[in-house]
């Protein structure tokens, strides 16, 4: 079944329908398009084809890119932006009918999982109480159980202070403003910054700062944009700078490790 972002939001409700597992093929308009949040009972993977797409959770923003999926949970609160070039599939699946974490996280996805989610988002929901479309549906969880657990999230915090900092980072990446510019910023002291961010993220603030523009360079990189411009948005002083926070933090540069998603999907 074949919807639009907005649409899958304001008129479809896939916990109305009894099935293990349902697909639905999105449409993206040819400019930016985001859907609010919202929840639902069952849990949801977001599945990229082409593009990108963000997820932001309560404490997190989740990267889908091509050939991943984000795993969200049923009952908690989302919200999807996707790319303009973006080709994507939402697979919900009722709770306790996969054994995948409790908590966001992202999945590389193998070509044979992706095709049968594209077939099962291929066929009428009614179709789905005959026996063969339940095996289907059996094995496709099965399978995507076993998908490995990639690392593409930024934690956000619910604190007030690293959420405004987590905001204003989202809004200008490139700002590079040291932690003690911060730290006056939120009226605390320098070090006591550090330990908040440490403590809610998990990262030293340099490091926190590099996951966002890791996933900020994903998304773009991923819209279609080249090196060169996404290593200007994100105010790193040359190219050879940016390719090599990305090498370091995903093992390949950049045309390598997309090269090697498009690969994988074929």
């Amino acid at each position: 079944m074949k919807v639009s972002l907005q649409e899958s939001y304001c008129t479809y409700d896939p916990d109305v329908i009894d099935l293990p597992a349902m697909a639905l093929n999105v449409d993206v308009a040819a400019n930016e398009s985001e859907m609010p949040v919202h929840q639902h009972r069952k849990g949801q993977l977001v599945l990229a084809l082409r593009g990108g797409v963000t997820c932001e959770v309560s404490d997190a923003l989740w990267m889908v890119p091509p050939q991943c999926g984000v795993w969200i949970p049923g009952g908690m609160l989302h919200s999807n932006h996707a790319t303009p070039n973006a080709r994507i599939c939402f697979l919900f699946v009722e709770p306790g009918a996969i054994n995948l974490p409790n908590t966001c996280c992202t999945l590389s996805v193998s070509p044979l999982v992706r095709e049968m989610i594209l077939y099962l988002a291929g066929i009428d929901p009614q179709a789905g109480q005959d026996s063969h479309i339940r095996r289907l549906m059996r094995v496709l969880l099965d399978e995507l159980a076993r998908m490995p657990v990639e690392h593409l999230h930024w934690a956000i915090s619910s604190d007030p202070k690293i959420r405004h900092i987590a905001q204003a980072l989202v809004r200008d990446p490139a700002d590079r403003s040291n932690l003690a510019q911060w730290a006056d910023r939120v009226a605390m002291s320098e070090r006591s910054l550090a330990r908040l961010i440490v403590k809610e993220t998990g990262l030293s603030f340099g490091r926190w700062r590099q996951q966002l523009h890791l996933i900020v360079a994903l998304r773009e990189l991923a819209a279609g944009m080249s090196v060169q411009q996404v290593s200007a948005e994100l105010g790193y002083e040359s190219v050879t700078a940016f390719i090599t926070m990305f090498k370091k933090s995903l093992g390949r540069p950049p045309a390598q490790y997309f090269s090697a998603l498009k690969n994988s999907g074929e």
